[in-house]
């Protein structure tokens, strides 16, 4: 049994300001000198980079649809080693799930890890109704501890006292933010624009959520809702672990054009007994001296496309590592580097395929089963992944196809030395042999 106060923040719906309260929050309990372990429900990327800023410490994703129920107090506990209090952002309204379903949901995390729930409203357009609408979300399911709201975009001291009054004998209010004390932060088209790509005015934003948040909500009475969370009864997350005599080097690519990596690729990687470099394929003209493998995590290449070809040199090291037949897994925009061409300005080449972009958002959640063995998994492994871009290669899978999806259709691009390639982002604790399977892979190249 393993104690450790935590809050879920969560909402009746998307744009009522969970980010902006959850990242403050953070923020203004580390600013009362509290070590404060942040996350987020979902596969989301972008909005832990700001949690973690706003933590000095990784943000990361608490996602029951990949990694499992079993896997999410365990992963919540690993991130939280050494911390004072977790605070937990959920995803969508609180009980909107994968589909038509709860799983995955703010209201299952909630569950999985006993925890109490402060609601975020957006009261810009209400004052009565307020009652309504969350006594609805309390009683929808009596079940999960509504603990508190925050109300939102309140106009005036009046506006304020008449939602207070709806409230009362419902729900303690445990802050009230006002509709002058938003922080603006640029946004595109895959959502906010990450961390990497516009430090250091990231930090001054974080630094300014925190005091709108420490002036507006009640943070003792935060801590004392979080407290009242219950003991855990799991241990935190480990990855499998290898001992080796020579550890390959994992180059792991970063930068502000491959954002989209969780923290616990790095680890798994590491406990699979690599040595992992981070290189930036914007700035770095080669790959790390001795490298045996590469990682190309997910992003924003479609950005930066202009920038990575002028990078000529780092493209043609990548080349040559993959002619040599060492490995390499890609995801997403990893895919898009490997391809002869995105949007019409060259890219490694390697892909026989040209990617460009769209106007569609594909977002969703990806049963796969692997088509063959690979770097990734053994033919025949089902995993589930998570598809987010609005780009499109073509052809859509190689002749030696990454992953079979529900539907049956073929997805992503390997070879037999060792490339995986496709649009599927994995979790690795959801995935748990990749990483062994590709510094194993590693660790017998020259």
């Amino acid at each position: 049994m393993v104690s450790l106060p935590r809050v879920v923040i969560a909402a009746p719906g998307s744009g009522a300001g969970k980010t902006t309260v959850a990242t403050g929050l953070i923020a203004a309990l580390r600013q009362r000198g509290l070590e404060v372990s942040p996350h987020k429900v979902g596969p989301d990327y972008i909005d832990p980079g700001y949690h973690g800023l706003a933590a000095g410490r990784p943000g990361r994703n608490l996602d029951p649809v990949m990694v499992g129920e079993a896997l999410v107090a365990p992963l919540l506990l690993h991130g939280a080693r050494g911390c004072d209090v977790a605070v937990v952002e959920g995803v969508m309204g609180l009980f909107d799930g994968r589909g038509s379903t709860e799983e995955g949901s703010t209201a299952h995390v909630a569950h999985l890890l006993e925890a109490p729930v402060l609601l975020v409203v957006d009261a810009s357009s209400q004052s009565t109704s307020v009652a309504a609408l969350v006594h609805g979300f309390m009683s929808y399911d009596e079940d999960l501890d509504v603990a508190g709201v925050i109300l939102n975009r309140v106009a005036t001291d009046r506006h304020e006292g008449m939602l207070r009054d709806a409230l009362r004998g419902i729900v303690p209010v445990v802050g009230v933010l006002r509709r002058d004390a938003h922080v603006e932060t640029p946004s595109r088209h895959l959502g906010l624009v990450p961390v990497a790509e516009r430090a250091p005015e990231a930090l001054a934003t974080v630094e300014r959520l925190g005091r709108v948040i420490g002036a507006g909500v009640d943070l003792d009475q935060v801590l004392e809702i979080a407290s009242s969370a219950g003991d855990l009864d799991a241990e935190p997350w480990q990855p499998p672990t290898v001992e080796r005599a020579e550890r390959p080097v994992v180059a792991l690519a970063g930068g502000a054009a491959f954002t989209f990596a969780y923290a616990e690729t790095a680890e798994a990687l590491t406990a699979a007994g690599a040595d992992v470099v981070v290189v930036d394929p914007l700035r770095d003209e080669v790959l790390p001296e001795g490298t045996r493998a590469l990682v190309l995590p997910g992003g924003f290449p479609e950005v930066y496309a202009e920038q990575l070809a002028a990078n000529d040199r780092f493209l043609e090291a990548v080349r040559g590592h993959l002619d040599a037949g060492r490995p390499a897994y890609a995801e997403c925009a990893g895919l898009l580097l490997l391809c002869k061409a995105l949007d019409g300005t060259g890219m490694v080449g390697h892909v026989d395929a040209i990617a460009t972009m769209t106007g569609t958002l594909t977002l969703g959640y990806r049963t796969v089963v692997a088509h063959s063995d690979t770097v990734g998994a053994a033919e025949g492994t089902v995993l589930v992944g998570h598809e987010f871009h609005r780009t499109t290669v073509d052809p859509r899978a190689g002749r030696r196809p990454a992953w079979q999806l529900q539907d049956g259709t073929l997805e992503g691009f390997t070879t037999a030395e060792g490339l995986l390639a496709s649009y599927v982002h994995l979790h690795p604790a959801g995935a748990p042999d990749l990483a062994l399977r590709l510094v194993e892979r590693a660790a017998s190249c020259s």
